[in-house]
């Protein structure tokens, strides 16, 4: 199932003998986080196993909101709609960025109550959203057949391209003296008196004194292999996009049972608002205790499947030297084959909401496995156990909006500047220390 078109990055050919800082992977974090750290002066090296962007970072709706955050995030995310917003231009590229506003369906008087109950965390920020009532919503979007309450109107919201964002960030790096190297696996890292002082890739070593493991999904392998434990587990969304179409809502919205987003070709991304595959693995069972609350919260809206993943994951090495090939280099892409009931049944709820939607024809649908931690926040965080080593990753189906932002989080920690918010939510002893692991919910 071939995934989406993604714009084309050429790796260096030639790969540095040494660096400031090695970033490991090159989605949405680690191409943005590899540009804020060029940025302040650091050399640095992107090293892709794949391509750049061509897994989650390619893969999610494209949405750029704040609106129904953890409020733990909101912070991270205001920084994040100031970013996107002169993205473009900082890049020389096309992200497709544009703040085009999100809606967020109410059904019934309680789900406007906890919409209403939400949009307070955006207090102070200057960001404007607000609740609207059923009627001016049907006045906004004539023809639609939906059964409301009301909605939550975020007009500070956007969308972006996601298979154009994260190669647009990497060039922009690359332009301003980063080396991106593509199908370059890094296998491990190697230490000097306790301190990271180099990586091993599959093409040879490079010599760093600080590593960033941006690796999504991939993430939770990498660390365990240099016994870090990183609780992660994979959620597979299945998404549609369809062929460009005249009369369709120009916000993105999102209710229960889909969630539609205007592409910059004309056509729609569509998903179901709410129903995920977690497949059954052996991670399942090795951190099930500290995602059992996540579980309980979320369960109608997961599809737990047994099946051959369960076996796919068990044959992967846990353990690996670094002269010998490592798990990354048998896989280059996650490219999961997507649930096609899952995704029928969206496709159906969009068209009864926007019967325009009726004329829309399906070209491509695909997978995608969002990496999630089990408070649904992300790792943005040194990890003490490895002086100069950093994680940012388990965004949790979060990380394309909020992307830039983190990565500039994660270069103020590398470097030691001031961050830009409170990293205390973010950081990875988190599920060690004794705190408590908390979901909260977006409302």
């Amino acid at each position: 199932m071939p995934g989406p078109y993604v714009v084309p990055v050429h790796g260096d050919a030639e790969l540095p003998t040494e660096v400031d800082v090695v970033v490991i992977g090159g989605g949405i974090i680690g191409s943005s986080t590899a540009l804020e750290l060029v940025e302040s002066g650091l050399r640095v090296a992107l090293c892709e196993k794949g391509g750049i962007g061509h897994e989650q970072s390619s893969r999610n709706w494209g949405w750029v909101r704040i609106s129904r955050r953890d409020p733990r995030e909101v912070p991270l995310m205001a920084e994040a709609l100031r970013i996107w917003k002169d993205l473009d231009t900082r890049t020389g590229r096309d992200t497709g960025y544009r703040r085009a506003g999100i809606v967020f369906t109410c059904v019934d008087d309680e789900s406007y109550a906890q919409h209403e109950a939400w949009n307070r965390n955006l207090d102070g920020y200057q960001l404007e959203s607000r609740m609207i009532s059923a009627r001016e919503f049907h006045d906004k979007y004539p023809g639609n057949k939906m059964d409301l309450k009301g909605a939550l109107y975020t007009a500070a919201d956007g969308r972006a391209e996601p298979q154009r964002a994260a190669p647009a960030v990497a060039e922009a790096a690359r332009d301003r003296g980063a080396h991106i190297l593509t199908e370059c696996a890094v296998r491990g890292i190697e230490t000097s008196g306790g301190r990271v002082s180099g990586v091993v890739t599959e093409r040879g070593a490079i010599r760093c004194s600080a590593v960033v493991l941006a690796g999504g999904a991939w993430s939770g392998l990498f660390a365990g292999n240099m016994g870090i434990d990183f609780p992660q587990l994979k959620v597979l969304n299945s998404v549609i996009r369809t062929k460009p179409l005249e009369g369709g809502p120009e916000e993105a919205i999102w209710h229960k049972d889909f969630a539609i987003r205007k592409r910059k070709d004309g056509g729609y991304t569509i998903a179901s608002g709410h129903e995920n595959v977690v497949n059954i693995v052996p991670s399942t069972f090795r951190y099930g205790r500290q995602f059992l609350p996540a579980l309980r919260h979320e369960w109608r809206s997961l599809n737990l499947r047994l099946g051959m993943r369960f076996l796919d994951e068990a044959r992967i090495p846990r353990r690996w030297s670094l002269s010998e090939p490592s798990p990354f280099e048998y896989n280059r892409v996650l490219d999961p084959v997507p649930h096609k009931g899952i995704q029928d049944r969206a496709f159906v709820a969009a068209k009864r909401a926007f019967p325009v939607l009726e004329k829309a024809e399906i070209e491509q649908r695909w997978g995608g496995y969002i990496d999630v931690t089990p408070d649904a926040v992300p790792v943005i965080s040194a990890i003490d156990k490895v002086p100069g080593f950093f994680l940012a990753s388990g965004f949790s189906g979060h990380g394309f909006g909020i992307g830039p932002a983190a990565g500039r989080l994660m270069a103020n920690l590398v470097t030691g500047r001031t961050p830009i918010v409170d990293p205390t939510a973010f950081r990875f002893n988190r599920f060690s220390d004794g705190s408590r692991i908390e979901l909260i919910s977006g409302f």
